[in-house]
């Protein structure tokens, strides 16, 4: 860290570098994607379009880690890589929330805005995943049945959107509609920040203060459930008391994961081995 007269004038080098490198990474990957894209939707160009964006926010977080910019552990999520499919559902405090989640798997299907199928820098990219847009509901909850059941992971965040209100959004009934169809357990992942950075109130050229410092850990692991309603009820209250116990954050204290899941490993930054 520079010293204190030229602190902020890093901080921002820092943000422009980042959401630079992001913009470099997305629009390289669509141009490989874009051609790929408009073929016939096979196993195999699926898992083309799902690795190419698993490497590539890989190597974004990596840049960020590597000046110590950005420090998180995202060991808890490697755990899970041979697990049976399951519905993903973390918490949802920044943008970054996806990048974190998809960097850890190379073939795993998410459920996305669907304004992101258009996106000037994502909607290529995207639409070579064959990841599922929410714009309508019958044809959304089907697709992730269908993701689900040929054996792959499904990411869907259950507030639907970042969150504006502290600990947790509402929670909406997908999560565990899908789940219930498909049978399929919900494991749920706790996404915790050391500032609001990227959240839905913060302006995207507003510097942060370095190190932004992420926890991410597993949650509890719910079965299918049968009565959605009073399940995401469940769920979000689940959310809300563990985040609340959590609010006050310290980037010392090493992240619990429960007890079916491996621990966390102990480095305060991303996995260098991309």
């Amino acid at each position: 860290m520079p010293p204190r007269p030229f602190k902020a004038a890093y901080e921002y080098l820092a943000l422009f570098f980042g959401l630079g490198l992001l913009a470099f990474i997305c629009i390289g990957w669509s141009i490989v994607a874009l051609p790929l894209s408009v073929l016939p939707s096979t196993a195999w160009t699926k898992h083309i379009g799902r690795k190419g964006i698993s490497i590539g926010f890989r190597a974004y977080l990596y840049c960020l880690a590597l000046p110590g910019w950005v420090k998180v552990d995202l060991a808890a999520l490697d755990s899970l890589h041979d697990a049976a499919p399951l519905v993903l559902a973390p918490n949802h405090p920044g943008l970054l929330d996806a990048v974190l989640v998809l960097s850890r798997f190379q073939n795993m299907g998410c459920v996305i805005k669907a304004g992101l199928l258009n996106h000037p820098l994502l909607g290529a990219g995207v639409r070579l995943a064959r990841y599922i847009p929410n714009d309508r509901r019958h044809r959304m909850i089907h697709a992730a049945v269908e993701e689900l059941r040929s054996g792959h992971h499904l990411l869907l965040f259950p507030e639907g959107t970042r969150t504006t209100r502290s600990p947790v959004n509402p929670f909406k009934n997908s999560p565990g509609l899908i789940a219930g169809k498909a049978g399929v357990s919900i494991q749920t992942i706790l996404i915790e920040m050391n500032s609001d950075f990227l959240g839905k109130a913060w302006p995207l050229l507003r510097r942060p203060t370095l190190p932004v410092i992420i926890k991410v850990r597993l949650g509890e692991r719910f079965p299918p459930p049968e009565q959605v309603r009073a399940f995401t009820a469940e769920l979000e209250r689940y959310f809300a008391a563990e985040l609340s116990r959590t609010a006050v954050f310290d980037p010392l204290q090493p992240a619990v994961s429960p007890s079916h899941a491996k621990p966390l490993a102990h480095s305060s930054c991303i996995d260098p081995q991309l």
